[in-house]
């Protein structure tokens, strides 16, 4: 359901967690809206607690804007598909890292002109390493290059593709 951190737990008796899923698939990063929560990675857990529905969350990166906004989306959601008071946690540790990222999510990204991360962030280390080789998500050349470090948001960078003279963001390796 969202990249490689394996399948959800199976569902208790007080609901379905496909039923949760399907309707989390429909709540876009505001920040990016092609993007569901489910395929950018950021649902953790889905469980019942006394009968109650917890969603668990971990947002792309611990000073995120659009977090509070995701919540009461995420949230808003599940109430308007007849789940009454749904708990929404914030899950901090372990971070979110762009391998949660599901291959739809990555597509999608490509296809709305945001390069999506070309590596695992598992094996990039944070000090000594040169710029990844970056397709420009707009013709496909790897004639790219970094303008910022950050982009349009923190979690991106700036590039520019040096075929079709387009600039671009690049979802970076968290």
């Amino acid at each position: 359901w969202g990249g490689a951190r394996g399948a959800l737990p199976p569902a208790g008796d007080e609901g379905d967690v496909n039923a949760v899923l399907a309707v989390l698939q429909e709540v876009p990063d505001p920040e990016v809206p092609v993007v569901s929560v489910v395929e950018l990675g950021i649902v953790r857990d889905i469980d019942w607690l006394d009968g109650r529905l917890a969603v668990s969350v971990t947002p792309t990166y611990s000073g995120c804007p659009a977090t509070e906004v995701i919540e009461q989306h995420i949230h808003e959601a599940l109430v308007a598909a007849g789940y009454s008071d749904p708990l929404i946690q914030r899950r901090l540790s372990p971070a979110w890292t762009t391998d949660w990222l599901s291959e739809a999510g990555r597509e999608k990204l490509r296809a709305y002109g945001i390069a999506p991360p070309v590596e695992s962030a598992s094996k990039r280390s944070l000090t000594g390493q040169p710029d990844p080789v970056v397709p420009c998500p707009l013709c496909g050349s790897n004639a790219t290059e970094r303008v910022s470090e950050f982009g349009s948001t923190a979690c991106k960078a700036l590039y520019r593709c040096r075929d079709c003279l387009e600039p671009f963001d690049y979802f970076k390796c968290l």
